[in-house]
């Protein structure tokens, strides 16, 4: 064996919800690389190299990784989340495939994480309670034609829906287009909520209807869950909330 490569979740953000094996990974990294954010959350000992990159070198940043790794060294690349979720494991893989060879002698390994679509679920109730699927609204990696049809084909289908990358600076207009989108299959009143910067001192979750979400705000930094049509919220008697999905479809 040459040295070995970790991709590893840092999970949403607290560190109570990084797991135990990610933080031995980055402990015992040479080098750890990984987007600029991601990599400033890291502490680095005596001797241990950070190399932080932008959010579109993901490939390269895969390739720079496996180099590293088979000339010895013991690398991390660090995700937001769990690194199989949208993030950078399927990049990795993705650099093997187009250069098999890259990987020879290599121990590759994924340790997971706290994905945003658990960390919210978990702060709003039980909205993943039943059948669910996640999409990003991102479309630089897939044509938007791909996006529309899986949201439609999602709502049609009745799952929950928890959308990534709802929205930037350079797309601003794709969530609403995507509330369109769900609003022709499913009812007004379908609970959607949005969960922002969940684990952080400035997180915020609001809950509202299909037809009021258009109004909502929302960025990069939120996670949007749409329940299916058994989604529902129940209330204590002192005022509070959740949402949740049933585990069991009525008949």
């Amino acid at each position: 064996m040459k040295g070995e490569l970790v991709i590893a979740g840092l999970g949403p953000g607290p560190e109570g919800w990084v797991t135990p094996a990610a933080t031995e990974a980055v402990a015992a990294a040479d080098i750890i690389l990984g987007y600029t954010p991601y990599v400033n959350r890291i502490t680095a000992r005596p001797g241990q190299v950070l190399e932080a990159s932008d959010n579109r070198e993901e490939l390269a940043r895969a390739e720079r990784a496996l180099a590293l790794a088979a000339g010895g060294s013991r690398v991390v690349i660090v995700s937001g989340g769990d690194p199989g979720v949208f993030a950078m494991a399927a990049a990795v893989y993705e650099a093997v495939e187009s250069n098999p060879a890259s990987a020879e002698g290599v121990d590759i390994r994924v340790e997971p994480g706290v994905t945003a679509m658990l960390a919210a679920a978990a702060r709003i109730g039980a909205p993943l309670g039943h059948d669910f699927c996640a999409i990003s609204l991102s479309d630089n990696l897939k044509s938007w034609a791909t996006i529309e049809k899986r949201l439609r084909l999602a709502a049609e289908a009745d799952f929950v829906i928890a959308l990534y990358n709802p929205a930037s600076k350079a797309r601003p207009q794709q969530i609403r287009k995507a509330f369109e989108i769900l609003s022709a299959v499913l009812p007004a009143e379908t609970i959607v909520a949005f969960a922002r910067a969940v684990g952080r001192p400035d997180e915020e979750i609001d809950v509202a209807t299909l037809a009021r979400a258009p109004d909502m705000p929302c960025d990069m930094r939120t996670l949007v869950i749409i329940g299916s049509q058994a989604t529902r919220q129940v209330k204590s008697p002192d005022g509070r909330a959740w949402v949740y999905t049933p585990r069991a479809e009525r008949r």
